[in-house]
């Protein structure tokens, strides 16, 4: 059976089209790929049954889950995004109960994110730029690792959102919530090089309020500077498979290391709940005990026993 188009749901539920579009809008209207991604999710829950999704049961939701063939890491955010949908149709009074409220997530299997060692970093941060493409390309990978934010946030950062006489840029993050993140000196400078002699060379006769522009004279896209990352790997013999996503595990792992307080890193990195951020201590306990393994005695008493 052929899967059924977003518009063909529509066509058999014509008031599900106004209540998702409503919601994604009034929910992430900041954020176009936090929208697509829960229409995505929520088209799919709607192909799975021909009734209308708003009056469905926790039975059908626990069916949907149940047969659906995905991780348990995409049910995950299947169910979230059910479960968010179903919480704004209460806020309008168009049902009253949330039919997800007693499920259980499933039980994810915790993996310590990928980062970069402090060595790794430096070798990236040491790249030359001779023309206004690799100004921008190294202000971009400086800001970065010098303040932890998403590269989602990086390519929407404007101008007026600048504070570089602070020492201080802010940042729209998810949610529409703004925060103030420091930048050490040396990302601020870069930033400022490629502001004086980069931007405008890019941008031509042409104006923005972006801060990153493209070839294009368009802001720059999160899949243009991942590409520009990839090949400033492989010339740095990184094998690691990075993303400009490893560069925000990165910060937050040696902000802790070198003794940083947790509080201060979740505000640096807009996390809304401290649990996301106590995973990067995780992450220093795993190297604390990987260098005390390397104290001579332990390592003696290895070797004796190989």
């Amino acid at each position: 059976m052929e899967k059924k188009t977003e518009e063909e749901i529509y066509k058999i539920n014509p008031e599900l089209k106004t209540y998702i579009q409503e919601y994604l809008l009034t929910e992430y209207s900041s954020s176009k790929n936090s929208r697509d991604s829960y229409r995505y999710d929520l088209i799919n829950y709607a192909r799975f049954y021909d009734t209308n999704i708003v009056y469905l049961k926790k039975e059908d939701i626990q069916e949907y889950l149940r047969k659906s063939k995905k991780k348990a890491k995409s049910k995950a955010h299947n169910l979230t995004s059910i479960n968010n949908f179903y919480k704004y149709l209460i806020d309008k009074n168009t049902i009253k109960i949330n039919p997800c409220e007693s499920i259980k997530m499933p039980k994810l299997e915790k993996k310590l994110p990928v980062y970069l060692t402090e060595e790794e970093v430096n070798k990236l941060l040491n790249m030359r730029a001779s023309n206004a493409y690799e100004l921008r390309d190294k202000a971009m990978l400086e800001v970065l690792y010098a303040t932890g934010i998403r590269i989602s946030e990086l390519c929407n950062l404007v101008m007026s959102n600048l504070y570089l006489d602070d020492s201080m840029i802010k940042v729209m993050g998810k949610g529409g919530k703004e925060r103030i993140v420091p930048i050490y000196e040396e990302a601020k400078n870069s930033l400022i090089n490629y502001l004086t002699y980069g931007r405008e060379s890019i941008l031509k006769s042409k104006d923005s309020e972006y801060v990153f522009i493209s070839s294009r004279q368009t802001k720059i896209s999160r899949q243009a500077f991942f590409k520009f990352l990839k090949k400033l790997c492989q010339k740095n013999g990184i094998k690691k498979n990075v993303s400009p996503h490893i560069l925000r595990h990165s910060f937050a792992t040696h902000l802790i290391n070198h003794g940083a307080d947790l509080r201060v890193v979740q505000e640096m990195l807009g996390h809304s709940d401290i649990a996301t951020t106590q995973i990067y201590t995780h992450l220093t306990h795993e190297k604390l005990e990987t260098d005390y393994n390397k104290h001579p005695l332990i390592k003696g008493k290895k070797e004796e026993t190989n």
